[in-house]
């Protein structure tokens, strides 16, 4: 409990809020750099982890975290200016009214439904793609194929999509699920483990910049982080039931359960879809007032 209170106020939606009220508009590039160095985080980590619970210890291995947020984390953290740029709008002491209107509404379903399957596919993808005709092997070597197609989606987005408006990129990130499990339908688990895990990998990687540029790109840096926090509350609970539910559906329907994945992420896409840039530019001037 006291890990997952530390990473809700201080991972990815924490840091894109202080981008927002640093660079205003201009955080995008920001928030995609930062997104591209986590996506080494499970690439060092877990090897550092497992290298430390079997040279240390387990306790000794927390402690050394531990000691690492002390060390390096918290002197970065107060590194950080406190000031708003002449690019962010000021921050208001009183609590923001921000209209929970369609755009809004519409936004938040998206994040849940893709997260859940971003989460979802993060703990149960090796016996997934076990239940699917792969085998142990096959799908542990596929698995570690997650990290470096996050990392290469990411690279991507901040080089050859940053000429797009964010909207592209998010639609982009929830497609690629679904093209992956056709992928997997269509030439079996043996053969297309890797092709699956790449483009589920790719769009959970460019999901993570989405997250935080395209509600910049819709309603503007005017109280950006709480608009974050609003938003991302509907993904909170869906993530949370994410892996007690698709255990559930791998146990009784295997593979199936990329069925109702594959779903989610289309249901997420056409919601994306829905939204039109340029009316949700247009509302910027009235959200910014409320």
């Amino acid at each position: 409990m006291i890990l997952g209170l530390g990473m809700g106020i201080g991972l990815s939606d924490t840091a894109f809020a202080a981008l927002g009220r640093i660079y205003g508009l201009q955080a995008r590039s920001s928030i995609t750099g930062i997104t591209l160095l986590a996506g080494f985080a499970s690439t060092i980590g877990w090897p550092l982890t497992a290298w430390g619970a079997t040279e240390l210890g387990w306790r000794q291995t927390c402690l050394a975290w531990a000691a690492a947020h002390l060390v390096l984390g918290l002197p970065l953290n107060l590194l950080l200016p406190t000031t708003s740029s002449q690019n962010a709008p000021e921050v208001r002491a009183s609590t923001p009214r921000i209209t929970i209107d369609r755009p809004m509404i519409v936004l938040g379903l998206a994040f849940a439904a893709s997260w859940m399957v971003a989460i979802a596919m993060a703990v149960h993808l090796p016996r997934l793609l076990e239940a699917a005709g792969a085998s142990a092997v096959q799908a542990v070597a596929a698995g570690a194929l997650i990290g470096p197609s996050q990392v290469g989606a990411r690279i991507f987005e901040a080089s050859l999509m940053k000429r797009f408006h964010p909207m592209v990129s998010a639609r982009l990130s929830v497609a690629l699920h679904p093209t992956g499990a056709a992928v997997l339908w269509l030439f079996g688990a043996a053969a297309a483990s890797a092709p699956f895990t790449i483009l589920h990998g790719s769009g959970s990687g460019i999901l993570t910049i989405a997250r935080g540029t395209v509600p910049l790109a819709l309603f503007g840096s005017a109280n950006y982080g709480y608009r974050l926090g609003l938003l991302g509350a509907p993904a909170r609970v869906a993530t949370a039931a994410a892996p007690l539910l698709f255990g559930l559906l791998i146990d009784h329907y295997g593979a199936g359960a990329l069925v109702v994945s594959s779903a989610l992420s289309l249901a997420a896409l056409a919601s994306l879809c829905s939204l039109s840039t340029a009316t949700a530019n247009a509302k910027d001037d009235s959200s910014r007032e409320g």
